[in-house]
């Protein structure tokens, strides 16, 4: 049984993914400053802020909460713009992640997975993407403190692994989590393409998203890789080729998504990882009308 170390397991993604985890067979621990809420797992409380508390869990310096881990999958971080200070926002997120990659190194862990954002593919699109569906392909483009702190998580991630030819760390850039009781208001989006232009419509089921955070920890390549996570579809019952017209008229369109196709790319997931959506709002009770 593969030893799994997570962090920021409590939050809406976090859970989920402890969940699936647990359920595929792996021995699972959380790091998290807040109470898990539910028994999913074993649960240390650890300042990730603080490197000797991160190094200390991760090298097994918890009484019966030891390692060694096999894996480390970081999702702890204030979760998004807005959320505290633009500085609080970056002076948590980046040196936290850093603690991390740091306290992996030390103990000789290969294996990495972190939550990097869909942010910084250049949400909200004040700006209009370059083109549509967006990818990995094109440079980063961050808009916020948030979002430059995961492009420079991402960064310290490909030289970690350059430093280690052995290394592999996927970021995952994870469309907005949603919970199945969370699409009950989804037919609303309709009424007003505008609200959710941010992010080209898209989402990711909780479920989804730990399904990808699987498939990360089983993947066989090295090195450093960024991932979209979104799900199949989008949040929108228009079709694609009207919300585009409407919202980002003059944008390019590669090549021919289907009418209710995410607009922001999975393909490299797919490939890469095997990743392929279980879920959508569409098939759920709360959405229906």
């Amino acid at each position: 049984m593969a030893k799994v170390l997570v962090t920021g397991g409590s939050g809406k993604l976090g859970r989920a993914v402890l969940k699936d985890l647990v359920a595929h067979g792996y021995d699972v621990l959380n790091l998290d400053q807040h109470a898990l809420g539910e028994k999913i797992c074993p649960s240390v409380r650890v300042d990730l802020t603080d490197f000797g508390q991160v190094a200390a869990a991760i090298l097994g310096g918890v009484d019966e909460r030891g390692g060694p881990f096999d894996a480390v999958v970081h999702l702890a971080a204030i979760p998004a713009p807005g959320i505290a200070p633009n500085a609080a926002t970056f002076a948590n997120n980046v040196p936290t992640t850093y603690n991390v990659f740091e306290a992996c190194r030390l103990a000789g862990i290969k294996n990495v997975t972190f939550a990097s954002s869909e942010t910084v593919l250049g949400l909200p699109f004040d700006t209009p993407p370059p083109y549509a569906p967006v990818d990995e392909e094109y440079y980063p483009r961050p808009e916020s403190a948030y979002s430059l702190g995961k492009l420079l998580d991402e960064t310290m991630a490909a030289q970690f692994c350059r430093w280690d030819p052995e290394l592999r760390i996927s970021a995952l850039r994870f469309s907005n989590v949603m919970n199945p009781e969370d699409y009950a208001r989804f037919p609303d989006f309709d009424a007003d393409a505008m609200a959710r232009k941010w992010n080209l419509w898209g989402y990711i089921d909780a479920r989804d998203g730990a399904q990808a955070v699987r498939r990360c920890i089983e993947a066989d390549f090295k090195g450093f890789e960024a991932f979209i996570i979104a799900n199949a579809d989008g949040v929108m019952s228009r079709p694609n080729e009207e919300l585009l017209a409407e919202v980002f008229p003059g944008v390019e369109i590669k090549g021919s998504p289907s009418r209710n196709e995410t607009l922001l790319s999975i393909e490299k997931a797919k490939r890469v990882l095997g990743y392929a959506p279980q879920f959508s709002w569409r098939d759920e009770p709360a959405a229906a009308r």
